[in-house]
Formats: structure tokens, sequence, C-alpha cells
């Protein structure tokens, strides 16, 4: 099953995607719902985000790939987490496939893409099992962590390096029913591959992660958990398209521009 969210004309709803249709939905997919007759091409509605993250967490660094790109990029040697350590990002700067990447006035003019698998929270869990932590998942989706490494580097914290305003693509659905250990992440930039990769390759899988974000604190139905990106990708710049492709769920392109 493919939950989409859409918006035709001035209305918003949600619709599961067959083929190159979507068949509108009333109601949700953590409520109630009953499909509807009404259906539209994908072509002629706008797809948003799948959802509007109640919670939108980071399990990065979740890659040892990463780790070492980093620490490469620095002139560091890696240092590999102990345990998940899960980071918060701001809802605020969530957009959906197909739209722009806005780089700041005050930004250096690149920045860089991390794409990852992302988890959808379906039901509520709390000292939840590392058996049963799947359970408590709706669906996959995409996700890309744009960052700013200069800012990243230098400010005491990651609000400005990964919270502005679009810097979290987040698309094109939701996809249940997956193995979220056997999936394949490509990374395009203008068309030529960055980054290809197996979600199978994470330091702690999806389940690990959720058993231990549940010992402290609740998921929700609307969570989201991005789980981290396998290399150090290089700089984007306005004039650029970056495409994430998940195997089994799709892509996720947008569009890089500087800010007016």
């Amino acid at each position: 099953m493919k939950w989409c969210r859409f918006q035709l004309g001035e209305r918003v709803s949600y619709g599961l995607v067959e083929d190159d249709e979507i068949v509108e939905v009333d109601g949700g997919p953590f409520t109630e719902h009953r499909v509807g007759r009404a259906r539209h091409r994908l072509a002629t509605v706008k797809l948003l985000p799948p959802i509007v993250p109640r919670v939108l967490y980071a399990a990065g660094p979740n890659y040892r790939g990463h780790l070492e790109s980093m620490a490469r990029r620095r002139g560091d040697p890696p240092r590999y987490p102990a345990r998940p350590e899960p980071k918060l990002r701001s809802v605020n700067a969530v957009i959906g496939t197909e739209d722009d990447i806005v780089v700041p006035k005050e930004s250096t003019g690149a920045v860089q893409p991390e794409g990852q698998l992302a988890v959808i929270i379906g039901k509520k869990a709390r000292n939840v099992s590392r058996d049963d932590a799947l359970d408590c998942v709706l669906g996959y989706s995409i996700g890309n962590d744009v960052s700013q490494r200069e800012w990243q580097k230098t400010d005491r914290t990651l609000f400005r390096a990964k919270n502005c305003d679009t810097f979290k693509p987040f698309g094109p659905w939701i996809v249940t029913g997956l193995d979220p250990a056997k999936l394949r992440i490509v990374v395009r930039h203008n068309g030529r591959v960055w980054e290809d990769f197996s979600s199978g390759d994470q330091i702690w899988d999806t389940a690990t992660w959720l058993h231990e974000m549940s010992k402290t604190a609740t998921l929700h139905p609307g969570d989201v958990l991005w789980m981290g990106t396998e290399g150090a990708d290089g700089d984007m710049v306005p004039g650029d398209v970056i495409e994430v492709e998940i195997g089994g769920i799709g892509v996720l392109r947008n569009y890089v521009v500087a800010e007016k």
C-alpha cells in the first residue's frame, strides 16, 4: 500500500497510489478511513510531504562510511558511537518532492545532501521490545537531511546547519510492508550517482533504534525517524537537481535555488 498526501486546487487530501493514479481517501493513515470513488492522475496533482511529522528524529550517525567520510573532512580520526543517540530535526523545514531547497543568503552557497530511509510510526509504543518494534511502524518513505557543513563545523548547535527552511525534503509517499533491512538507497546529483548503499549496512537497524528510543520516550503515530546516510556527499549549489531513490519506494527529487 502507498499512502500519499496531495493538493488539488485549494484542497488537501490523503490518497492511495495505484500505478499512475491516486485513489482519494476519506480520513488518513492514522485514523479510520474509507476509500472513495474519486481518482486523479498523478501528473495532475501536487504531491505534498506524505504526512506532517509530529516529531522528526534523526538516527545519524548510523553508518560507518558517513562517520569516516566526515572525519576525513575534518582531518580527524573517526569516532564511532557506543549506542543509538537520536537527534531532533525541525518539522518546519519539511518540504515535498519536486519542491525547491533554498540556500540561505548567509550561507557560503553550497549545501550537502544526505539520502536516508524514513520510518513512519503508526502505533503508540513505550518500552517496546526489539522483536516487537517493527509492529509499531506504519511504513517507510525517503528523507534528505540537507546540511550546511561550515555551520555544522562552527556553530555550537545544529540549528542553522540542519534546520533551515526547506532543508528537510520528505516523500514522495509512504509504502507499507517493506523489510527496512533490505533496501537499496541511491543519491544522484544532476543525474550522476554520488552514493549507492544498502539499509542493511546500518550500525543499528530500525528495530534496535525503536527499542532503544522507546525506553525513554513514548513513540506516537506520526513520529518519523530518519535512519542516517552512508557517505559525506559533495556540494550542491543553486541550479542543481538532487534525487534520492530507494528501491520499493520511489524517487524524492528536489531543486536547489538561491534565496532571493
